[in-house]
């Protein structure tokens, strides 16, 4: 099992270093300078140079290449010049020190995700970390609400096939499939939030933490998580209630089921004991994905609640070309891809020993 899981890291380190290079290029390739993007345009040349050189813009686009990396690398080398963009200041970032010349050294530090364009040359970890709980624990709601609901309906769907619930079901997890995030937003906001808003005193608008009339509180809005969790499990819920009941299905065909019964087993029983738990693998692999695709934040669904998270802060780089910021939370959402597939794979290793030994 171990080999198997540092097999699956390699793997995993592998695309993500492709995922860095890809970023980088793509966004470097861009037409426009870098260096007016951060200042207005009305500014000197001089100034420019200065941010040019200070963030080593004045460079060839290998050298950035290698800067960038060495960035994002935990163990990374740094110059003791001043001058030199790769110089080490606690002001950056802390490190530990490893290995030292009169010139370079080795250090141990944080990856650095370079500073924003836009807000005051402040560190996109430190934008990401303050939108990153947000879409964590929006995401979270979702997908929670997406399992329980969506196996629940699934094994009910099994049970009664080709019955009127089983058809019942069926058309909603179909409707919830095809229907957009960002309309089925739109709808509950308007509905939930504007029309029935005297009975739900739910708002169409509105982040986890909100400040009170007076400026000077920061309290927490729970009810305001209710609609784009709802909104946001929509899909993964139809998505696991067609899973869950195809799988049963076939399970539930099985000889060891029908052993099991024979036994006398209530139908309960079988069903937790015996069926269920062998037909969770393809919806674990489902989840999984919309997991992701939730931490690495909902576009739309962040945006049109003006919930605070990881999603509507993208948005809001992609319209300033805030490019550090962009391409710090695209790195980290292919780092959350990477390492929650590995989860995955780890965990069907242990349910399934078949999967570690192929």
């Amino acid at each position: 099992m171990f080999s198997y899981i540092i097999n699956k890291i390699f793997y995993g380190l592998l695309t993500l270093f492709g995922v860095v290079t890809v970023i980088f290029f793509l966004f470097n390739i861009l037409p426009g300078d870098p260096a007016r993007m951060m200042l207005d345009q009305r500014e000197d040349s001089e100034q420019l140079e200065n941010i040019r050189k200070k963030y080593g813009f004045d460079q060839s686009i290998s050298t950035q290449y290698l800067y960038y990396l060495n960035d994002l690398s935990p163990v990374s080398i740094h110059s003791k010049r001043p001058d030199n963009y790769t110089y080490l200041s606690k002001d950056k970032y802390a490190y530990t020190s490893l290995f030292s010349t009169n010139n370079k050294e080795l250090v141990l530090k944080y990856p650095y995700l370079r500073k924003s364009f836009q807000k005051n040359d402040k560190d996109v970890s430190e934008i990401i970390s303050e939108t990153m709980p947000n879409t964590a624990i929006l995401a979270v709601s979702a997908i929670t609400i997406a399992i329980i609901i969506g196996v629940f309906f699934g094994v009910i769907s099994a049970l009664y096939k080709d019955t009127f619930f089983d058809r019942i079901i069926s058309i909603i997890s179909t409707l919830g499939m095809s229907v957009p995030s960002f309309f089925s937003a739109i709808l509950f906001a308007w509905l939930f939030g504007f029309v029935l808003h005297k009975y739900t005193n739910l708002n169409m608008t509105g982040s986890l933490y909100e400040v009170d009339d007076f400026g000077e509180e920061i309290y927490i809005q729970w009810k305001n998580l209710l609609l784009p969790s709802i909104v946001l499990g929509i899909r993964p819920l139809a998505v696991v209630i067609q899973l869950t009941r195809n799988s049963l299905l076939e399970v539930l065909n099985q000889d060891y089921i029908r052993t099991a019964r024979a036994k006398g087993l209530s139908t309960f029983k079988v069903i937790k004991t015996h069926a269920l738990k062998n037909s969770l693998n393809p919806v674990v692999t489902a989840i999984s994905g919309w997991f992701a695709s939730m931490l690495a934040g909902a576009v739309f669904v962040e945006y049109i609640f003006n919930w605070n998270g990881l999603g509507k802060e993208i948005v809001n780089a992609l319209n300033s070309l805030d490019l550090p910021v962009i391409m710090g939370s695209v790195l980290i959402i292919a780092s959350m891809f990477i390492l929650i597939n590995i989860l995955v794979d780890v965990i069907y290793g242990l349910l399934d020993p078949r999967i570690r030994l192929k």
